[in-house]
């Protein structure tokens, strides 16, 4: 039985059918993108990134197969109502977008998450590419999800540019990949999002309180977003220096917590 406040390391589908059914309110998702194939350049925090890793390189076959089986175990452990926010490019997008009809999930939304700082693509063979993709569906029948309206809509999000004061926002997010120091100085992962990106979708998707899942958890953005802004976290992740990573990046989250509070009472 998996506790909140928890990293575990493990295979996310045999964790995931570990949990009990309807115990998370909201799951941040950040697949493998079927990607390794041997000539998928990535350009991060001013480094060239091969993505280029055994967990990320399926048969079409077994690729279907895998979406299938995860997101089938999230729907079980989503609480009614409960929504996810797949992260995907057109490599994978589609399959996650097939299986989540098969599976009776409304899609809410489609976002295009636009980074305005994709660099230019060198082999000049193909467009550059500058957007993700992030499905946004949830389970249930009675459209009872969380959706924090007034806060999306009130909130000037410094990091989206398209974002003006007091509108409803849209479902293209201009925001770059940049992420601060406090980010990566405990390490970090191939294919690691902004905090900005991840901050807006757990706070817009679930209420202080609320459990946030992360099924492949990384290096633990979605785990620091959910606990600096008072959610419980339950993060699953296959490799050890990734949970190692996690670990080190909450415990930090909780010392500048502590820093914060010495100060008010000083």
């Amino acid at each position: 039985m998996s506790e909140v406040g928890e990293v575990i390391q493990g295979n996310c589908l045999e964790e995931l059918s570990n949990m009990e059914a309807s115990s998370v309110d909201l799951v941040v998702a950040d697949p493998p993108y079927n990607l390794s194939h041997g000539n998928n350049m990535g350009w991060e925090d001013k480094n060239w990134n091969k993505v280029d890793e055994d967990w990320d390189s399926f048969t079409v076959d077994d690729y279907m197969s895998f979406t299938q089986n995860w997101l089938k175990e999230c729907k079980r452990v989503l609480k009614d109502g409960g929504g996810i926010f797949t992260f995907g490019t057109y490599h994978n997008i589609g399959f996650v977008n097939v299986v989540l009809q098969h599976l009776s999930m409304d899609i809410l939304n489609e976002i295009v998450w636009y980074k305005r700082n994709a660099f230019p693509n060198l082999s000049t063979t193909r467009l550059t590419a500058s957007h993700e993709d992030i499905l946004w569906a949830y389970k249930g029948d009675d459209k009872n999800y969380t959706f924090n309206y007034e806060w999306m809509k009130g909130t000037n999000w410094e990091h989206d540019s398209f974002d003006k004061n007091d509108t409803q926002v849209r479902t293209v997010w201009n925001i770059p990949t940049n992420k601060d120091e406090s980010e990566t100085k405990h390490g970090d992962h191939p294919t690691q999002k902004p905090l900005s990106v991840i901050d807006r979708i757990v706070k817009m998707g679930s209420n202080e309180g609320d459990v946030v899942l992360d099924p492949f958890a990384g290096s633990g953005t979605t785990l620091v977003s959910a606990k600096k802004n008072n959610r419980k976290y339950i993060g699953i992740e296959k490799e050890g220096d990734y949970v190692e990573i996690c670990e080190r990046r909450l415990n930090a989250v909780e010392t500048e917590e502590e820093q914060e509070k010495g100060i008010m009472d000083y």
